[in-house]
Order: structure tokens, then sequence, then C-alpha cells
């Protein structure tokens, strides 16, 4: 018998028709088209209605599954999750199939005795972000703060909290937090991280976010699983060389079918202390060396809620509010400097010493009203945001100047003045957002945003002569600023089975007008800025993969950089802003690697055009220290980072950070006819942090964690190398609901460090010494139904925290 050509390929087709491979993919989501992450998908072959061999897996952060490798015939698909109803679908596998988005409904039941078992944190990487996991992790009986301190690329370091090099925004579930740095770690130590899900680090935030600022760090919390009630008492206190400092709050969260509400008190009574050595020589061989001592006294109120109503299955409200009161009676600041006068033959000529007297009040007032819409299709919505701000400062210092002659107690001269300063300012903004999925692999989004900014600014400084009273018209003014944005963004993503593709353009035109009314100058600035980004992420197999990223940025000035008031620190001493300062913008590109979900390689390169820093200038004629906020520039900066998050042993995690990057400054002498000059220096941050989990039901557990970060250039600036080592234990109590630690940050008091200014006729050196060291106590709380998850939001406008220093 003879085969023919025709048989021949007819037999092929007919064998790979028979073994043909299948494969099932969707997405899981809950009600509110959020992605439900880890949720189990089992598919179970049927054979005569008898349930045979079973294949599985678990959705991805974005609750995208796939199971491969399946023949055809009948099977039974089911997905379950906790607190959730299980899914369960027949299939008729003939072919590839897609099931769309797949809703879980909600199970309303009460949980009771349910045993969560503590795991260790993960990483992982979705093409325009890092997500760290660290729902019931070791980290989950921490407060906030301390989880950001694990969060790879993220330092948290001498009251600040930097990624790539810079202070990121703070978003909690996609709303933004507008404190100022030092009030948002307050406010995150004052949060448990027991209902914290993820910390997603976003080096270059995708066109939904606004292109005001740096990187993104969203914290986000746990879905509430079931109907009811729980809270928590936390309270942390910490003693520094000089003074202690305090922090307490509570938070209770409620929820019904319809309705969820939460609300968030934390009040912080603290005292600091900083003692600086300065030194200033002049071009004239003269020279001032200053014992600078300062005592500040704080006690800071957060109140955080917010009230969410769902009116029925397509529709729902929101209203929310952030609010920050710093009362007068407890918002004080004592500063004493001490400066010693040498002429050019460093012989002692004089001193004179300064006492100020501050008292400051801040109510920083937010409120938003949100409203969310659903069409029939799944995942498409429509919402709505209105918002507004009341920012209202006032202030006051009382300076007193003495001169004296070498070896005398009497002055020979007495010099006082007094400020009054105030700020008001009223933000209006309105936004609109709009989702599309086109595909279960595709989405669309678009949306639009105005705002309205008003300020008034009033300084008014008083002189005494003979103990007369009377107002400094020179150094009093009134300045107002109105400034308003519009924007609007669209933006696409695709993924694919080895790819993911994600791009964006954002367009935003700004108006700006600042009157100074005591020299009747009007400056008026009218500008449209185009941000685009690009993110493509490439999963080469199961243990590799690969990413590049492009980000257009702006950072605008502070109101208060803005002002051009002289705000007098003492006789000698002033700091001022430019109303003609121009925005920053920034170009960041980034290429990275990572290897089995524990090691990052990532290469980056930004260039910043026109940035604004506050440079200290010395007046080599009239011998004063000026602090001017201006545009340098450009800063040009690349390197490598590179992070590892892995377990050594399974009672022993490690998380390692460094970051290898080279820094470039150019910026204008301005007392020195505005000379274009170049600071340049490699850099170096490193960051190892052990934590270990011990006895045998892992409820104690230890960080011990190192910190150097090289000598460095900030703006002109030359700033030398500080290190630290801290170690803190942790205890958790009565089967998870109470917690108690204790510790100690930077054991060997090596955070200080020293900055120099040093070029053409400019040559200043400060020694900085702060309270470093701190032994610290906390302790949290939890009651009601505490595994309760909160619906925590705060608001999404980049005016907000320019608002704040």
């Amino acid at each position: 018998m003879t085969f023919k050509p025709f048989h021949f390929l007819l037999l092929i087709f007919s064998m790979s028709c028979f073994a043909q491979e299948y494969r099932v993919n969707g997405y899981v989501k809950d009600a509110n088209n959020n992605p439900i992450a880890y949720a189990n998908v089992v598919i179970t072959k049927n054979s005569e209605g008898i349930e045979g061999s079973a294949n599985g897996t678990s959705t991805d952060e974005s609750g995208y599954f796939i199971i491969e490798s399946l023949s055809a015939g009948n099977y039974t698909l089911k997905i379950s999750f906790l607190g959730y109803t299980t899914y369960t679908k027949g299939v008729d596998l003939d072919g590839h199939t897609k099931f769309g988005t797949i809703v879980l409904e909600e199970n309303l039941e009460a949980l009771d005795d349910v045993t969560i078992v503590a795991k260790r944190p993960t990483v992982k990487r979705l093409v325009d972000r890092l997500v760290f996991n660290v729902e019931n992790s070791t980290l989950s009986n921490n407060n906030v703060l301390d989880v950001l301190k694990h969060t790879p690329g993220v330092l948290v370091h001498d009251g600040s909290i930097t990624v790539k090099n810079s202070a990121p925004t703070v978003y909690i579930n996609d709303r933004r937090v507008h404190l100022s740095s030092s009030e948002v770690q307050q406010l995150l130590e004052g949060t448990s991280a027991t209902n914290v899900k993820s910390i997603e680090v976003i080096t270059n935030p995708p066109a939904k976010y606004e292109a005001e600022g740096g990187a993104v760090l969203n914290i986000v919390t746990s879905k509430n699983i079931v109907a009811g009630y729980n809270g928590s008492v936390f309270g942390n206190y910490k003693q520094g060389s000089e003074f202690p400092k305090y922090s307490f709050g509570t938070s209770h969260f409620f929820k019904t079918k319809k309705l969820n509400t939460y609300i968030n008190y934390s009040i912080n009574p603290r005292k600091d202390f900083r003692h600086n050595s300065e030194s200033l020589n002049f071009t004239d061989n003269t020279s001032w060396e200053t014992d600078f001592k300062r005592r500040r006294k704080t006690k800071n109120q957060i109140i955080n809620a917010n009230i969410d109503y769902q009116l029925d299955k397509n529709n729902s409200i929101g209203f929310s509010t952030n609010m920050l009161i710093a009362p007068r009676e407890d918002t004080k600041t004592r500063i004493n400097s001490l400066t010693e006068v040498y002429n050019s033959s460093k012989v002692l000529d004089s001193i004179f010493d300064t006492f100020n007297n501050r008292v400051n009040e801040t109510f920083n007032l937010a409120f938003t009203l949100d409203y969310t819409h659903k069409f029939k299709r799944a995942g498409e919505k429509l919402s709505i945001s209105l918002h507004y701000t009341d920012y209202d400062f006032s202030g006051f210092q009382d300076v007193n100047t003495g001169y004296f002659l070498p070896n005398t107690t009497t002055a020979f001269r007495n010099n006082k003045f007094q400020t009054f300063s105030s700020q008001e300012i009223k933000l209006y903004t309105g936004q609109i957002d709009y989702e599309l999925p086109i595909s279960d692999s595709e989405k669309f989004k678009a949306g639009g945003k105005v705002s309205d900014i008003n300020s008034e600014s009033i300084l008014n400084q008083f002189a005494f002569e003979n103990d007369i009273k009377t107002e400094d018209l020179e150094n009093s003014d009134t300045f107002l600023y109105d400034e308003t944005n519009y924007a609007a963004y669209t933006s696409y993503s695709k993924d694919w089975e080895a790819w993911s593709f994600q791009g964006g353009l954002r367009v935003e035109l700004t108006s700006i007008e600042g009157n100074s009314l005591s020299t009747n100058q009007t400056n008026d600035n009218d500008y449209i800025k185009i941000f685009p980004s690009f993110y493509i992420l490439n999963r080469l197999n199961e243990n590799n993969e690969i990413y590049f990223n492009y980000n257009k940025r702006i950072h605008r000035p502070r109101y208060n950089q803005l002002n051009p008031f002289k705000y007098f620190l003492n006789d000698n001493a002033y700091s001022t802003g430019d109303p003609n300062l121009r925005p920053q913008i920034d170009n960041i590109f980034t290429f990275g690697y990572t290897l089995n979900n524990k090691y990052t390689f990532e290469v980056f390169y930004s260039f910043e055009k026109d940035p604004t820093y506050e440079i200290a200038f010395q007046d080599n004629d009239d011998n004063i220290l000026k602090y001017i906020n201006t545009n340098i520039d450009s800063n040009i900066s690349y390197g490598l980072d590179f992070t590892a998050y892995t377990n050594i042993l399974p009672s022993w995690n490690l998380y390692a950070y460094t970051s290898l990057f080279y820094y470039e400054n150019q910026f204008f002498a301005l007392e020195s006819a505005n000379e274009v000059l170049t600071v340049d220096k490699w850099s170096l941050y490193a960051q190892v942090i052990n934590y270990f989990t011990l006895l045998k039901d892992k409820s104690l557990t230890t960080d011990i964690a190192y910190l150097y970060i090289s000598p460095l250039i900030d703006g002109a600036s030359n700033i030398s190398s500080r290190s630290s080592l801290s170690i803190n234990l942790r205890k958790t109590l009565l089967n998870n609901r109470a917690s108690l630690n204790i510790g100690i940050v930077d054991i060997f008091n090596s955070q200080n460090f020293t900055q120099s200014t040093k070029y053409l006729n400019q040559d200043v050196f400060i020694k900085s010494r702060i309270e470093n060291r701190l032994f610290t106590f906390g302790f949290n709380y939890k009651f009601g139904n505490f595994r309760l998850a909160n619906n925590k939001r705060e608001i999404e406008l980049e005016e907000r925290n320019r608002l704040l220093d």
C-alpha cells in the first residue's frame, strides 16, 4: 500500500487535533470591580458526572488567572476566596476559553474562630510599579511607618522618607495624603499596619496620577470582609538625649451592607532639640563662629474620616475629611544663637547673642465629596470628585539681640524686632475619571481636573527704638497669589501572556498671578506642559523579567517659596522667596531586571531642569546671610540600584537595598554675578534589614537594621557621610489582639553630619547635631471584629501638598 502526500498530511492533521491542548483564562473581581488577588482557581474534569483529575492556580495582583495544558472535555470551574461565595461553573472545553471578568459576591456571614498564620512578605513587579505584599505577614503587627522601613526601594531616615533620592508623594488607597513630610511620618507612625494589604512603589507614576511630584508610595488597605465594628488604640513613646516624644491615637471602623465608615484620631505631643555649630568666613578674612540651639514644642492633632454609602448596585457616594490642627499654645520654638565675631587677625572682636521666641498656629481642613457610577458593562465606571481646602496659618516671633565686647557682660547695644505673619489659602478642585475595559486584557482610562487656588500672605514687622514700637514698612508686605490649573489625561494598557504595556499622556495648562502690594509689582505666568509616560514589561520566563519605563514630571514651587517677603531670623540673617520661580521639569528613564521575584537590578537616568532650592548665600559687603529660594540651572543623576528581599532561613528574612549614583548640580552663584557653577559626586545609599521570627508560636519578632549614606551633594553644598544601627523587638499577645514593642534607634548616634558650602566668595560650614539616638516603646490593642479592614481614603490633590513647608 502506498501513502500519498495528501493522505500523509491528513493523518498528521488528525493526530495534531487529537493531541490538542487548550487553556482557560480570565479575571476575578469583586462587586466594586476591584481585582481579587490570590483567589483559588480549580478546574476539575468530569467523567460520567463524577469529578476526576484537577488542575489549579491562583490569581495574580490584577486578579488574572490562566490554566494551560487542558484536553478537550467537560469540566467544573471553582473559584474561592475568604469572605466571598464560591463561584462554580460547568465548562464544555473544545477550544481556548476566555471567561472575561468573573465577579465574586461577598459572603456577609460572620467568620468565627478564624486563625491567620503570619507569612513572609513578598515582592511582585507590575508593568508600572513594584508591589510589596505584607497582608497577614510578620510586618502586620508594626505601624505603617515601620512597614515602609522594610519596603524595597524606600529609605526612612533623618526625619524623611525618600525614593530615588527624593521625597515621594504618599497615597492611601490611591488618595493623596496632603501633609508635610514630618506630619506624614506622624500619621503613618500612629496607624497600625494590621489592615495594610500592600505598599506600591511607583517610581515613575502613570498619567492617572498628578504630574506634580516625584515617586508615589500608595498604601493599599485590605477590603472589608464582613459587616460589623472594630477598632484599635495605639501609642508610642520615644526618649531622646534631651526630650521625650509621644504619639497616641485610636481608629474605628463600622460597616453594614450599604454603609462603610472610618475615623482615625491621633495626637503627637513632642519636644525636639537641635544643636548646630556654624562657621562663616567673609572675603575680608573676618569670620563668625555661631553656637545655635533650638528647642521646639509641637502637639499636632490629625483627624481622618470618611463615609461611603451604596445607593444601589451601580451608584455610590462618599464624603471624606482630612484635618490637621496645631494650636498656638502647643506650637512654640525657642532659639538661642551665640555668635563670636573675629577680625582679619583671627582675634575676637565682639559677640552678639540672639534669642528668638516663636509661636505658630495652623488649621488645615480638607473636605471631599465623591460620586461613582458603574455601567452595565463590567469594569466600566465614571467617578466625580469635588474638593475644598481651607488652610490658615499665623505666626509671631520676638527677636532680641545683645551686642558685647570681649570679656564683658553688659551689652553696648541692644536690638529688638517683632514679626506677625499669616497665610490664608482657599483651594477648590473638581475632577472626573472614566474607566473602560476594552477586553479582558485591555483597558482605557481618561479624565480631567480643574483647580483654583487663592492665597493671601501678610507680614508685618515692627522695630523698637527706645522701647517705642514702630512698624518697619520696608520689611512689611501683603502678597496675593492666584493659580488656576486645567488638566486632562488619557491612558491605554494591554496584557499578553509574556508582555505588558501601558502608555499615557497628560496635558496641564497653568495660569499664575502674584501681586506684592507694597511694591505694586505683579508677576503673571501662563504655561502649557505635556507629560507622556510609557511602560513595557517582558516576562522572559517564570524566574526572569525585564522592564523599561519613561516618565515626565513637574515640581511646582511651594507657595511660601514664591513669597518675596524678607523673613528675618535675626539681625544678620533672613529668608526670602521669589514670585518668578519656574517649575521644575523632570525626564526620567529606567531599565530593570528582576530574578525570582527576589533580586532586582535597575539602571536609571534623570534630568531635572530648573530645580528650586533654598540656598544660603553670604553677602560679603553687608555681612548678611541670605536664605534664598531660587531656581538652579539643572540636576543630572544616573546610577544602579540593587534590591534583594529573600528568606535565609524559615525564621530569618533579609532585605537589602543599595543605590550607587552620580549626581551633578549646576547652579547660579547669585552673589557672584550669577556665574554658573557645577558640583558633582558619586554617592552610595546602603540599607540592610534582618528580621527574625522567634518562639514556637512566632509571636516574637526582632528587626536589626543598618543604614549607610556616603558623602553626597545637595544644591551647592556637600554633606558628610552618616550611618545608623537600630534594633527593635515586638511581642504579640492575646491571640494577636495586642502587641508591645521596644527598641533603640541609631544605637551609636552616628547619623549627625556636616554641611559645607565653599566656592568663589562663599564659605559656610555647619555641623548638625539632633536627637538621633532614641529609646522607643509602643503598644497596640485591637477590639471588636479586628480582622475587618478599613476603607481609609485621602484626598487626591497635588496642590494641598504645596501649602506646607
